[in-house]
């Protein structure tokens, strides 16, 4: 069964800011059926009103469980009030939200082993509380946690290593490039963990990567990420989650581009 299409909300986090309910009405005529969520425990509510005016679900979204600080990497960054895991698991019983993915812990977090079991201890116990509940705990990898490195492995896959069965993987394929890494060598490695990616392309120009964010991401099937290879390596996939985290473009036809990527792929 192909994967579901989604698309990452923090694509359009300008627009959905400003007009949450018009944003969501032209992520639908683009052609989603299926978004992820990001901050969403402070408006559960009224974003689970208007995903069901406009006939959207949101299986999986992004919410901080073994952080209480976010730091970009070129170093800024704000102090949160981070929810507790069950206010997080309570906004995702709101959604109708099968599965919580922890987005981003800072590359600070990746220099050591013992950071590593740090957040694989975070997030399994944030997974003990949500299998109570009936739902899912999953982790999303940037460069970083493939660039660390720890007697030749990745400090992502040592984490796949240390993390609960129940917690699952999201990779972005994107990122995974950035750090030197094949996607789908990556995916292979990690198996059946992997349920959810980010299909996300760029040029990986030397000087565009330079920027935060990345100044070379362009619609997914355009650029020289590996997509199609990795996509085909993923063994138990259920979502196939489009982003940008920068697009100097269209937002809304680069996130239709990518899309019409996807449906091609899976009729095929």
């Amino acid at each position: 069964m192909p994967a579901l299409t989604s698309v990452q909300l923090f694509t359009v986090k300008d627009a959905l800011e400003s007009d949450l309910d018009g944003t969501l009405a032209e992520v639908a005529r683009r052609g989603f059926t299926a978004v992820e969520p990001y901050d969403f425990v402070r408006r559960a509510a009224p974003l689970a009103a208007s995903l069901t005016t406009h006939g959207l679900t949101a299986p999986t979204g992004h919410a901080f469980l073994a952080s209480e600080s976010f730091v970009n990497p070129d170093g800024s960054g704000t102090t949160l009030p981070v929810p507790t895991p069950d206010e997080v698991f309570d906004a995702a019983d709101v959604l109708g939200m099968g599965t919580v993915i922890d987005p981003y812990t800072e590359p600070a977090r990746w220099e050591t082993r013992a950071q590593v079991e740090e957040t694989a201890r975070l997030l399994n116990a944030a997974a003990e509380i949500a299998a109570a509940r009936g739902l899912r705990v999953g982790y999303h990898n940037h460069a970083h946690e493939l660039e660390a490195q720890f007697d030749g492995q990745s400090g992502l896959e040592l984490l796949a290593e240390l993390l609960d069965p129940r917690v699952v993987l999201e990779v972005d394929l994107y990122w995974a490039a950035r750090a030197g890494v094949d996607p789908a060598a990556l995916l292979e490695r990690l198996g059946d963990r992997v349920v959810a990616v980010h299909v996300k392309d760029g040029t990986l120009d030397a000087e565009a990567i330079k920027a935060y964010p990345p100044a070379d991401q362009v619609p997914a099937g355009t650029g020289a990420v590996p997509l199609a290879a990795a996509l085909d390596a993923a063994s138990a996939l259920e979502f196939a989650i489009v982003e940008f985290d920068a697009y100097s473009g269209d937002l809304f036809e680069g996130i239709e581009q990518s899309r019409v990527f996807l449906d091609e792929r899976a009729a095929r």
